[in-house]
């Protein structure tokens, strides 16, 4: 771990007073004469959340990335502290144009003015692991040029390895480390972030999604031109539309709000369970408008590195969940997530049942367009973290997304009642999942493998039955020494009991009043030795 990196992060935790942001009662004792001395700097005059957003900013870019993936687990931190951190912003200062240009000529082979009739020296945009400018083709297609900064992800590994040791000092020394479990939100964030180091896996997941939605009314995703793109370098179409928080514009161009807003609401639920495919980085910043159709408005994404998937059976329960979410029946919610592995298998269902409906029945007595569908979701998993609910990458992906979406769905049409837009959805799509038309289709689609596979049937069937015919008698050997050990275990068991009624019958005999002479010590004694003797 270099020294200097470790002296700025100090430096920075002590100048926020960090260490406030455990409550008193839960920081170790270690942690309290560690700092005790520090008592005698200033207070800063903000509140914690603010101080965590200022720390992460002043650390770098690659702490502000990590503060923005906190800021979508509210089941890890308090809604102060969530809230502080949604205002951070990636925007840090561009690097020379000189070094982008030598980077793209050395990924593309070739110079600058060759391979574009035009390059904007100027960049469009400048974030934390790469920048944008924008450029025209010899063909004369308008593009934007994505080049990663510069030794980024030397800079990336560094600062993970740092992370990984803040992570299990807090995991090991905090009180609450464990729940919190930080190690394994490290990791997540590992695999976020090395995500978006390879521009040729991001024009992959574009790709996918150009053609999950094409000649969609709702969703358009520029097209990325393979012939220019590198590992370092991506090469996408240049669109023109106006920024999904740029109200006034959308107003004044007479933009269907009500309709744009349940559109991305059905965007959402498209990608997670129709195409099983979907944008997992949708804020603000990376979502535009189309300026065409503006009473059909259509969106634009871009920025595709983080992308999501479900297994078929955690599509099947996730919809089923919401279902029974929306129908109140909470004994349901909790058997499917003892069936889908969620929580453990022996969590007791009545007890996790009370526990979701203690956190659901205040909520869902307010109007159904004031309750946050994202919300409900979160507190659903954190009842269940309650419970031992394992980590959830794929769900933790999704639930960031729908916070996102109906963030800004909210934000496009106050009144937007995403409950209304996402049940007749979901029934619609558990109807089909069990539709003769599905099931044809999925026959289609693996009825190949099964053909392929049926000749080698009776072989296995064959195989098997021979495996058994071999492993009976070893089984019946177990069987018969465990029927033995049994066996020998009750004699032994029966001459103790005769042993114990024989020795207490003869001192009766002998000394008639003992019993009621022996003192409470003596009973005792007297009973844990009986046992003893019993145990078998």
């Amino acid at each position: 771990m270099p020294v200097t990196r470790s002296l700025t992060i100090a430096r920075v935790f002590l100048r926020y007073r960090l260490d406030d942001l455990l409550p008193a009662g839960r920081r170790p004792l270690w942690l309290r004469a560690l700092w005790a001395p520090m008592k005698i700097l200033p207070q800063p005059k903000m509140g914690r959340g603010e101080r965590l957003r200022r720390a992460l900013e002043e650390l770098g870019p690659i702490f502000v990335k990590f503060g923005q993936l906190l800021s979508t687990r509210p089941d890890l931190l308090p809604p102060d502290m969530v809230e502080e951190l949604d205002h951070l912003q990636d925007n840090v200062p561009p690097f020379p144009v000189d070094q982008c240009i030598a980077r793209i000529e050395a990924a593309l082979e070739g110079s600058v003015d060759e391979l574009f009739a035009d390059f904007e020296r100027e960049p469009l945009a400048s974030a934390s692991v790469a920048q944008v400018h924008g450029a025209v083709l010899k063909s004369g297609e308008s593009v934007v040029v994505k080049v990663l900064r510069p030794g980024i992800d030397k800079i990336i590994q560094q600062d993970l390895r740092l992370l990984r040791v803040i992570a299990r000092w807090i995991q090991r020394f905090v009180p609450d480390g464990r729940r919190l479990r930080p190690v394994e939100v490290v990791e997540d964030y590992r695999h976020t972030i090395e995500g978006e180091l390879d521009l040729v896996r991001e024009a992959a997941n574009g790709t996918q999604l150009k053609r999950n939605f094409a000649n969609s009314p709702l969703l358009y995703i520029p097209e990325v031109h393979w012939d220019y793109t590198r590992e370092n370098v991506l090469v996408l179409e240049r669109i023109d539309g106006i920024p999904v928080t740029d109200l006034a514009q959308l107003r004044a161009q007479d933009t269907n709000m009500k309709l744009l807003a349940e559109r991305g609401v059905e965007i959402f639920f498209k990608q997670v369970f129709e195409h099983n495919f979907f944008h997992a980085d949708m804020h603000p910043g990376n979502i535009f408008v189309s300026r065409q159709h503006p009473q059909r408005p259509q969106y634009i994404a871009i920025d595709t590195a983080i992308v999501g998937s479900l297994s078929r059976e955690d599509q099947y329960y996730l919809a089923r969940n919401l279902l029974a979410m929306f129908r109140r029946d909470y004994r349901m919610v909790a058997e499917l997530h003892v069936q889908s592995g969620w929580v453990r298998a022996d969590t007791p269902v009545n007890t996790f049942e009370a526990a979701i409906r203690a956190v659901c029945e205040p909520i869902f007595e307010k109007p159904l367009g004031e309750i946050s569908f994202a919300r409900v979701l979160i507190s659903l998993f954190q009842t269940a973290r309650r419970f031992d609910m394992a980590v959830q990458p794929q769900l933790v992906l999704l639930q960031k997304t729908l916070l996102n979406i109906e963030g800004l769905g909210r934000q496009l049409y106050p009144e937007l009642d995403l409950w209304k837009t996402a049940h007749p959805f979901l029934e619609r799509w558990m109807r089909e999942r069990i539709h003769p038309k599905t099931i044809l289709g999925e026959i289609k689609r693996y009825g190949p493998e099964w053909l392929e596979k049926f000749p080698q049937l009776p072989q296995l069937v064959y195989s098997a039955l021979d495996q058994s015919r071999e492993l009976a008698p070893q089984l019946q050997g177990i069987g018969e020494q465990l029927a033995l050990s049994h066996r020998r275990g009750r004699r032994q068991y029966l001459r103790r009991v005769a042993g114990v009624l024989l020795a207490a019958g003869t001192a009766a005999l002998i000394a008639p009043g003992w019993l009621a002479q022996l003192p409470p010590a003596g009973w005792i004694t007297g009973v844990l030795a009986l046992a003893l003797l019993l145990w078998p």
